[in-house]
């Protein structure tokens, strides 16, 4: 997997490789029966016959349901956890045998499939991240980290079109996503659209320090700069 000279020249930190995310547990609501204010107020009828149908639950019942989704809860937080230390590691393999076992079982938790497509997009197996990537996007459509993450293999290869249009996805579910602005820029920049490249690094340097984030917008800035030197020469 390489990147063309140039593309590598610009990366003073590896912007254009997926930074993992923070875990953090999601938690489960528990369910709730129960007949809302309205429905008694506007139909009383419909509130007692709703009351009727209903299974009722002792707090017994409720105390056990909540132990079983905090559980679920801690399950699922392990899992993750296990396998974003091994990546941190560098232990590749046992992060994809890690989530692997935690997609068996939660087939459907989008953030799996996503840090699984990070893990495979690092042992440069491409295709299989993509296909993991993608599944995160069909179960959480409106995923900006999966279309950002899509955009970066594109570029791995120099597919900057393929790129570009991965990256504007993301940027349509979040206009402020900065990762995504800034990869969108190093694209733009290899296609010589050097003034909208310019731009995207721009916002992207904004956003980062409104965030705080003041490693990011370092390596932004140094970007910027790498641009305008090539545009100068004489500037280096």
């Amino acid at each position: 997997m390489k990147l063309n000279n140039q593309y590598q020249s610009v990366f003073v930190q590896p912007l254009s490789y997926i930074t993992l995310s923070i875990i953090t547990a999601i938690s489960i609501s528990p369910s709730v029966f129960a007949v809302t204010a309205q429905d008694s107020l506007h139909n009383p009828k419909f509130a007692a016959d709703k009351l009727t149908r209903q299974p009722k639950f002792n707090s017994q019942e409720l105390k056990i349901a909540q132990i079983q989704e905090d559980t679920i809860v801690r399950e699922r937080s392990q899992f993750i956890q296990q396998a974003n230390n091994l990546l941190n590691q560098g232990d590749f393999k046992g992060a994809e045998e890690s989530l692997r076992k935690f997609l068996k079982r939660f087939p459907d938790d989008a953030f799996g499939h996503y840090q699984l497509g990070n893990v495979l997009f690092r042992q440069e197996r491409l295709e299989e991240a993509i296909t993991s990537y993608q599944e995160a996007i069909r179960l959480r459509p409106k995923y900006a980290l999966a279309y950002n993450a899509l955009g970066i293999v594109h570029a791995s290869q120099s597919q900057w079109d393929d790129a570009m249009a991965q990256y504007r996805k993301a940027l349509e579910i979040n206009p402020n996503y900065a990762d995504a602005l800034t990869n969108l820029a190093l694209a733009l920049w290899q296609t010589n659209k050097k003034d909208e490249a310019l731009a995207s690094l721009t916002k992207a340097l904004d956003i980062f320090k409104s965030q705080n984030r003041s490693e990011k917008a370092y390596q932004v800035e140094q970007i910027l700069q790498k641009i305008k030197e090539s545009d100068n020469p004489g500037l280096s």
